[in-house]
């Protein structure tokens, strides 16, 4: 993978020194203040994707539209994927043989085509928007964007069907482009963590190669490369220091051992905070709020985020519902202590790129300025990773 010269690395309170490493998202904190993206929310209200006109409605685009919402509400995998599927199926045919299934009734006869997908298909047809995707926009227009979720103009925080997403890489980079993000972070897990199908070595190295490849195709937007890597018992991170220091963005995670006691938990927060390929500190708590739950880490909050502080690393303002990491005091807390900051989905679905909105209100609540949201910085021009 291509490296490019003269990266500097941030420390608050501190100078720029050069660093090492390729582009990663600390580029991102150096650059001079936050803009809003050429992109972000162009024409298009908050919460809804970019939207072609009513007239002559594109049957595979009121498909995928419907898996975005339904990914966007938190709806079963099943249905999506009967969505998503039914535009794969539909892509695939001719113009011709659509009109003429369309016009004899006999959509059904295709493998993956149902009644509510074969009325969509009709209805997108005929240039209408189907009934099944007004009812799920609500039928009102939604709120304008904040100043903080205008101003974002990428994700740090996302997967894919390489490790526990659901959707390819190339399907996430085109539904976060839709979305007005100028870049995205793809941060696919780590080995260690086997129930999420997490990247060997190898497996990490061909993933690289394919995000060269897409990102010539996709220019000028881009896909960071990136890992969300298991913070280990010790501290110490789950990938080979080699592969770390190749990609743009480090998400560290604890995912195992959530509740071991909080000085040894402390201890390896910080160990992993003090890694210098960390860039961004994941879902700190670990906790759950929807379902069965699960209760939050326990560790020595000031310590670890001081320790953010002084090492650069952003603190993860988590945008899944069931986890609204950090808490409200411990977010209070990282706030008064001066950390930065990534609003983050932690995206499985296209849909789930959307969660931004309430990440980004969440954290307009609590103070969080654009100057401290290291993912309202652009990328560098130069190159693609």
């Amino acid at each position: 993978m291509p490296r490019l010269p003269g990266i500097r690395r941030f420390r608050p309170g501190q100078g720029c020194g050069v660093a090492t490493r390729p582009f990663g998202i600390r580029t991102l904190i150096i650059q001079n203040g936050p803009a809003v993206s050429p992109f972000a929310h162009a024409a298009r209200p908050a919460g809804r994707p970019a939207a072609r006109k009513l007239a002559g409605v594109d049957p595979v685009w009121a498909l995928r539209q419907i898996a975005f919402q339904l990914e966007r509400s938190g709806a079963p995998t099943y249905r999506v994927r009967a969505f998503r599927r039914a535009a794969e199926v539909v892509a695939g045919l001719s113009p011709a043989e659509l009109d003429g299934r369309v016009r004899a009734g006999t959509l059904r006869q295709l493998p993956g085509i149902g009644e509510a997908t074969a009325q969509v298909i009709t209805q997108a047809a005929a240039g209408q928007e189907p009934e099944y995707l007004t009812r799920l926009l609500g039928g009102g227009a939604p709120a304008s964007p904040t100043a903080l979720r205008a101003a974002m103009r990428g994700d740090c925080h996302t997967h894919s069907d390489w490790s526990d997403g659901g959707s390819p890489p190339l399907e996430m980079a085109v539904a976060a482009r839709d979305l007005g993000h100028e870049w995205v972070a793809l941060t696919d897990h780590s080995p260690r963590l086997t129930v999420a199908n997490g990247l060997s070595a190898d497996r990490l190295r061909a993933q690289l190669e394919l995000i060269t490849e897409l990102n010539v195709t996709l220019a000028p937007f881009r896909i960071l490369s990136g890992i969300e890597v298991d913070i280990l018992e010790d501290g110490s991170l789950d990938q080979t220091d080699e592969l770390l220091g190749q990609l743009n963005v480090v998400v560290a995670s604890v995912h195992s051992q959530l509740r071991m006691p909080s000085a040894p938990m402390t201890a390896r927060m910080i160990a992993a905070i003090r890694n210098p390929h960390t860039d961004v500190l994941g879902h700190c708590t670990g906790r759950l709020i929807a379902g069965r739950g699960r209760p939050p880490s326990e560790f020595d909050a000031a310590a670890v985020f001081t320790a953010c502080r002084d090492h650069g690393v952003a603190v993860e303002v988590n945008c899944r519902p069931e986890r609204q990491d950090p808490p409200d005091d411990l977010l209070r807390l990282a706030v008064e202590i001066g950390c930065l900051f990534a609003v983050d989905t932690d995206a499985h679905a296209p849909g789930q790129l959307d969660w931004l909105d309430g990440g980004c209100a969440r954290a307009e609540q609590f103070g969080i300025g654009q100057d401290r949201v290291i993912n309202t910085r652009g990328t560098p021009a130069a190159g693609v990773n």
